[in-house]
């Protein structure tokens, strides 16, 4: 019963705590006050000024240091990759992909396997088929860039890209059902492009293709 009655005041006074950071009273990389000094100025105990530090030391804002005491690394909280991902413009989403895949695409000419090869041309395959239904299209469209993601041998571009997906899926089946794609030879051969340059070993061709085709996005929806 104990630990439920301070769950709320830790909770209470980390919200002060970071309150008092963001408001400037400490600045990055300072040394807070000891844990009596905080617990008259919070009026609580110093079990739970400790597991309030201890909260926000796991949101990345403050860091115990052994026999130094707590110092500021933030002042602020880091908001939620997925929320910021969810509330950002489609044409943000669009730009991030430019630098994420222009990048990913000279990484995978350099890089690739004959099995990534084999990979892209397969997904490229399936998406030539799906190219007149929306939601399918999209799908297949994902695939294929994933893809040419994986082929970069970069796990942390490929987490990037993976984050874009649930933001990206939605938007672009709403615009392609409102504008459908002009020429379905073009967009195939944009795509194509991408793989031959990949085939190729040609890192500046492929990551040139990959831009080219994400602006050309951007561009359909100013």
């Amino acid at each position: 019963m104990l630990d439920m009655r301070r769950h709320p005041l830790a909770e209470k006074a980390a919200e002060l705590l970071l309150a008092r950071v963001r408001a400037g009273e400490w600045v990055l990389g300072q040394k807070l006050p000891g844990e009596t000094t905080l617990a008259v100025q919070l009026g609580v105990g110093r079990s739970t000024v400790r597991e309030a530090i201890r909260e926000l030391a796991g949101k990345g804002v403050l860091q115990p240091r052994q026999g130094a005491g707590v110092f500021v690394t933030a002042l602020d909280v880091a908001e939620d990759w997925d929320s910021v991902v969810r509330r950002a413009a489609i044409t943000s989403v669009i730009e991030a992909r430019v630098a994420i895949e222009s990048e990913a695409a000279a990484l995978a000419a350099a890089r690739r396997t004959p099995a990534d090869l084999r990979a892209l041309r397969r997904t490229l395959r399936v998406r030539a088929k799906h190219c007149h239904d929306a939601e399918e299209l999209v799908d297949a469209d994902m695939a294929f860039h994933r893809q040419v993601v994986l082929a970069s041998h970069n796990e942390i571009l490929l987490e990037l890209f993976d984050g874009f997906v649930p933001r990206l899926r939605p938007a672009m089946i709403d615009m392609l059902r409102i504008r459908p794609v002009p020429s379905p030879e073009d967009d195939h051969a944009a795509h194509l492009a991408v793989v031959e340059a990949v085939a190729a070993r040609d890192p500046a061709a492929a990551s040139r293709h990959s831009r080219a085709h994400l602006e050309a996005i951007k561009a359909t929806l100013s």
